[in-house]
């Protein structure tokens, strides 16, 4: 009878373990191939689980020797996949590294921890040590930086102040490199050439990446803008520019721009088409000019209407520029509100699924919590268990049909409503207080 006992006892815990949700991890390196030396290579981390996240991994810093790494960006890629038996639901994270030098490079073990729907505690789990060779591509200088892309494109545009150009007269050169599939700081800058004759200046360049329009980079973009003037009148020419860069195969490849040729002249000095001071010496000492009034008047109101223009113009632009500025405000204010997304979420309940990053964003940002159980723990019991209803039904172990899009508005319509009444709570104007507030 005690061993029965004994036996019962040691069982109990494993129904608890069996409930707990299954946890998956997968990384990889693409390509697996080796790498060039300013090429890149990405490390992809797939989290999945049988249930759902109730808030975002937690994932580790990567520093590698010798090269640049890219932290995963906020937007990850959404996964579905069939494993042992079960639908999984996962995020893909990826790690952007360029190498700067020639070695192989040891990728340590991530841990990651998360939150899995279901669950009773945070989970950690590790991803696979990776590694990789790089090598320095052929015909490239060890001193320098390597640009290595799919595709590179080199573009230029010539801006004249005056044209003809003459002596104190500028004309600049902007010059767009954008490749896809490379860093952009490791774009190479334009080499400017000096020329006799004109005094070239550069401007800071613009660097930024390029991206694809849903969070993930592509690419890089750099804009440069050399400025020559024109101190010497004579024929000029602005030599041709070229850049060396690698594709992903180690070919070594030159995008240029056409050389540029133009014409200065003189300091510019001009006369008018006539005399008045020798026409009216012509017509005699007692010739008088007559002007009526009202052109005296409105020549005077139009000199002081083009002065407001152009003295004025630095205050109509720092005007214009706030104005810019708060409209940007208040559009980004609305994207990062609770209505906004709540909008969001409305638009999106007649999906098969139920909407979780709507749902969470919204519980986001109407009651500044983290997670899904800090965001709804003040609810009435009845709207709580309704909702984790509709979770449990899709995502639970054992799924169900979803309930009926109006019964989900309804639940979280009245909700939103309860939030929004203990956000900001209603107050009315000369209500006397209580005379007893404690009952």
């Amino acid at each position: 009878m005690k061993r029965l006992i004994l036996l019962l006892v040691l069982l109990l815990p494993w129904p608890a373990l069996a409930d707990e949700p299954s946890v998956l991890v997968d990384s990889r390196l693409v390509p697996e191939a080796q790498v060039l030396v300013g090429g890149t290579i990405n490390l992809e981390v797939d989290l999945l689980v049988d249930t759902w996240f109730t808030s975002a991994p937690q994932l580790p810093k990567l520093e590698l020797p010798g090269a640049i790494v890219s932290a995963p960006s906020s937007e990850a890629t959404h996964l579905t996949q069939r494993r042992q038996g079960k639908t999984f639901f996962g995020l893909r994270f990826t790690y952007r590294i360029t190498p700067q030098q020639a070695q192989t490079f040891d990728i340590p073990a991530l841990s990651i921890q998360l939150q899995p729907g279901q669950g009773s505690k945070p989970q950690t789990v590790q991803t696979q040590a990776q590694s990789f060779n790089a090598v320095q591509p052929v015909g490239a200088s060890h001193d320098k930086h390597v640009l290595v892309a799919k595709e590179v494109t080199f573009t230029q545009n010539i801006v004249r102040s005056h044209d003809p150009l003459r002596v104190g007269d500028s004309i600049s050169r902007q010059l767009n490199i954008r490749a896809i599939d490379a860093q952009a700081l490791l774009i190479p800058a334009p080499e400017a050439a000096e020329i006799e004759g004109l005094k070239h200046y550069v401007q800071t360049p613009e660097i930024q990446p390029l991206d694809d329009g849903r969070g993930g980079i592509t690419g890089g973009i750099r804009n440069d803008t050399l400025t020559y003037v024109v101190s010497e009148p004579g024929n000029y020419t602005l030599p041709a520019i070229e850049l060396k860069w690698w594709n992903q195969a180690g070919q070594q490849q030159t995008a240029s721009v056409p050389k540029v040729s133009f014409k200065a002249q003189g300091q510019s000095s001009y006369s008018g088409p006539f005399s008045i001071s020798e026409d009216l010496r012509q017509l005699g000492r007692n010739t008088r000019v007559h002007i009526a009034r009202h052109w005296l008047l409105l020549s005077g109101l139009t000199l002081f209407a083009v002065a407001m223009v152009y003295f004025g113009r630095p205050y109509w632009q720092r005007g214009w520029q706030s104005f810019l500025r708060k409209r940007a405000a208040r559009r980004q204010a609305w994207l990062d509100s609770p209505d906004y997304a709540w909008q969001q979420l409305l638009a999106r309940l007649n999906d098969q699924t139920l909407p979780l990053d709507e749902l969470y964003r919204w519980l986001k940002r109407d009651t500044d919590e983290n997670t899904f159980i800090g965001a709804t723990e003040d609810l009435p019991s009845h709207l709580r268990e309704q909702l984790l209803t509709f979770l449990n039904d899709r995502y639970a172990l054992n799924p169900s049909p979803l309930a009926g899009v109006s019964e989900r508005k309804k639940v979280l319509s009245e909700i939103r409503k309860l939030l929004k009444q203990r956000r900001s709570p209603a107050s009315v104007t000369g209500q006397l207080k209580p005379l007893n507030p404690t009952h």
